[in-house]
């Protein structure tokens, strides 16, 4: 099961943290004077390793959005177990609002097979073997939590284990 990360990263470890934009969109809102203009980003930050997370940053100008979102997509960031072919334990479905997302688990050698937001988010969680689907709606945003939605869902099967109460032999029977 993914699990919330806290804060307490050294430095060092900061480096490997990759940052991917998935939607820069100009929003305006109504004021008194008129319309003021901001820029919203929608950023996914991931290590390739098993941590990802998805934020969103509004700021007046594009860079400082999506300094923004890194900062809460950081704050975001779930554990995912991933399999020694970097795929996923089994299949999940995902939802987020209107998007539902279907993950589902591939043989090596597959590849990610999926589209925009999904994959985005999938590469960045260090899956390389992977089937993805989404329905409903196409908002990057939702889609994006959809999928970080299902891979939160992922058990281990030492976790079923353990919730069961029985031993993990007693599962392969």
């Amino acid at each position: 099961m993914a699990k919330r990360r806290k804060g307490g990263r050294t430095k060092a470890k900061e480096t490997n943290w990759q940052e991917r934009v998935i939607q820069i969109r100009r929003v305006s809102k109504v004021v008194k004077g008129g319309k003021k203009l901001s820029f919203r980003a929608i950023v996914v930050v991931g290590n390739e390793n098993g941590q990802v997370g998805v934020g969103v940053g509004k700021a007046g100008d594009v860079i400082g959005a999506v300094r923004k979102g890194v900062a809460d997509g950081k704050k975001q960031l779930i554990d995912v177990a991933l399999t020694k072919s970097n795929s996923i334990t089994h299949l999940v479905n995902g939802t987020s609002g209107g998007a539902k997302v279907i993950v589902r688990p591939a043989a090596p050698g597959t590849g990610v097979i999926a589209g925009g937001a999904v994959r985005t988010v999938l590469e960045l969680a260090g899956v390389k073997n992977i089937l993805a689907k989404q329905l409903g709606s196409n908002n990057p945003l939702n889609n994006a939590r959809a999928v970080v939605n299902a891979l939160e869902a992922l058990r281990t099967l030492a976790e079923v284990a353990q919730e069961r109460g029985v031993p993990l032999e007693h599962l392969y029977t």
